[in-house]
């Protein structure tokens, strides 16, 4: 329960900064209907957990959560861009998202494209700002580390091989191939979203290196769980569409190694993210809830 109400509070600090942020005056000369698309993209749902761990990981290094709320904004803006452009028919083809319409279903296909464009480009700007960090050098390194995590060789590199792997890509139907897509896809952003924490609190090498493996082992267990959701979750609990994965050929953890091989990769990841958190001892016990909170979510 305490884990649930942390989770709760970050959410909360989060969807009210969004709110402003997003809002039609802060927005100023955006088009009314790409302010309200990217809206209907970030607002009104999720658990904000990337922001989470954003917020989190500095709280354990001493950093308030004020002090971190932009840069977890800038991760989620960054994560459901990512989410409406998966959605879009050329991809996942989904109409669902969070039990809601899609932005492309809830708009249209161009607006959907153009509102995670906005959004892409907005989470560089806000977490490039001044009023993110006073120092430079802590905004370079964020916007370093946000790139890196998002870009070619992070989320949307590992978009294209999910994509190829629909398509049959026999490389990418084994164990080394999915655990690729995987580290590229979603464990990128999680890591970083740890990890993020530690560069705001212009933490020591070594914290920084503990937050990013925990991030790392994290990441991977979100995309089992996530892949094991799919094959055996319900989409009223989920509020999107199950089984999917299955029906597009795609390559995940349950059909490289089987819904109880899946389950103990499960467990290993459990124990390195745990092992990861030792140094910061019970600090970090949000942080360590997190690792059950990822394995047994049901949506």
């Amino acid at each position: 329960m305490a884990f649930e109400k942390r989770l709760g509070e970050v959410a909360a600090l989060v969807e009210n900064r969004l709110a402003d942020l997003l809002g039609g005056v802060a927005l100023g000369a955006v088009p009314p209907v790409l302010g309200a698309a990217m809206r209907h993209a970030v607002l009104g749902g999720g658990k904000r957990f990337r922001p989470f761990l954003a917020v989190e990981g500095a709280r354990v290094l001493g950093r308030p959560d004020a002090a971190a709320v932009d840069v977890a904004c800038a991760i989620e803006c960054l994560h459901c861009y990512s989410l409406v452009h998966d959605d879009l028919p050329a991809m996942d083809n989904d109409e669902l998202r969070r039990g809601q319409p899609t932005v492309w279903k809830a708009f249209d296909e161009a607006t959907a494209i153009l509102a995670g464009d906005a959004l892409l480009t907005f989470a560089f700007e806000l977490i490039a700002r001044p009023s993110t960090h006073t120092d430079p050098v802590v905004r370079a390194a964020l916007v370093l580390g946000l790139a890196e995590a998002s870009g070619g060789a992070g989320m949307v590199g590992g978009q294209v091989l999910d994509l190829a792997s629909e398509k049959g890509a026999s490389d990418l139907h084994t164990l080394d191939g999915v655990t690729t897509i995987q580290r590229m896809k979603t464990g990128a952003l999680i890591r970083f979203s740890a990890e993020a924490g530690a560069i705001l609190a212009v933490a020591p090498a070594e914290q920084q290196r503990a937050l990013r493996t925990y991030g790392e082992a994290l990441g991977a267990a979100f995309q089992i769980a996530d892949d094991l959701l799919d094959a055996e979750g319900d989409a009223s609990a989920t509020g999107k569409a199950v089984g999917k994965d299955a029906a597009a050929g795609k390559a995940t953890f349950v059909t490289v190694l089987g819904v109880e091989g899946a389950r103990a990769r499960l467990a290993e990841l459990n124990g390195e993210a745990r092992t990861a958190l030792a140094p910061f001892g019970a600090a970090a016990s949000h942080l360590t809830d997190a690792i059950e909170f990822v394995s047994n979510r049901r949506g």
